[in-house]
């Protein structure tokens, strides 16, 4: 789960990286691009053919959603911060369930929910932050990707989660090219190591995490996601020589372990709700 953590962390690095000079829309295609032939020899074999086309729909389209959002904020936030906007969505998942799939709001969970909000303002920096568009816009990366996470679950109790990530990822595919067709901008030089790191990280980063689930409990495993927040301050001080401020930590102290303990109090979904970026 660490190894993956470290891989999820550096494909937000690649994704930065890439966003110094191409467009959102470009560097979104080319992770799903990417991605795509990163998981085409993972799926020989696999029966493909699906009866849930909606389901599958609005699980992509919510992803896809979420990765726009991760990404744009990717590019112009300190990338710990981003990082770790984006993994809050364990505190949107219970809300999600409750109005989607009609489940009860465990009330165990209020007080992880409020602790992590409570972070999420630190982060968005109180008086100023809420006013830029940027740190909301990765908030709504958390709140799409929980969608996307629960569609998930939804399509887990009839279909095989290879051909679950196979319709996300060529709908991803398909659905960016538009957009990067009409603003595109071919990388150059070295630049195509971190446009072809984007997929090959994140992909390796779902086989981790999944060999993670096949010899522990998620609710135990789970939590140690989070300790991509940690390699992600570190790469942005490699990368960009910027360290966090007293308020980006305190709010990664409360929002990491409001999600540790939402998933310690829910066993049950912590596999569907353990964070992790949405655009895998």
């Amino acid at each position: 789960m660490v190894l993956s953590a470290l891989l999820f962390a550096l494909m937000s690095v690649a994704v930065k990286l890439s966003a110094d000079t191409l467009p959102n829309t470009v560097v979104v295609f080319f992770r799903s691009a990417v991605g795509l032939l990163t998981l085409l020899p993972w799926i020989v074999g696999v029966d493909l053919r699906t009866r849930h086309f909606n389901e599958h729909g609005i699980r992509s389209l919510a992803g896809i959603a979420s990765m726009y959002c991760f990404f744009f904020a990717l590019a112009r936030m300190r990338l710990s911060d981003a990082v770790l906007l984006n993994y809050s969505l364990p505190l949107f998942m219970p809300m999600v369930e409750s109005v989607w799939l009609g489940e009860e709001f465990p009330r165990r969970l209020w007080t992880p929910i409020v602790v992590g909000f409570l972070g999420i303002l630190l982060i968005l920096r109180p008086g100023r932050g809420l006013a830029e568009p940027v740190a909301l816009i990765g908030v709504a990366s958390a709140l799409f990707a929980a969608v996307a996470q629960v569609g998930v679950r939804r399509l887990t109790r009839t279909e095989p989660v290879a051909r679950i990530v196979f319709y996300f990822a060529i709908s991803a595919t398909l659905l960016s090219a538009l957009p990067a067709a009409a603003h595109w901008r071919t990388p150059q030089g070295s630049l195509w190591w971190a446009v072809l790191a984007m997929g090959a990280t994140a992909t390796a980063g779902q086989l981790a995490l999944t060999r993670a689930y096949a010899h522990a409990p998620a609710s135990q495993v789970g939590p140690f996601i989070y300790s991509a927040v940690v390699f992600a301050g570190v790469l942005d001080w490699l990368f960009w020589r910027r360290l966090p401020d007293a308020f980006s930590i305190a709010g990664t102290i409360l929002v990491g372990g409001a999600g540790m303990l939402s998933l310690r109090l829910s066993p049950a979904r912590a596999a569907a709700e353990t964070p992790g970026p949405a655009t895998v």
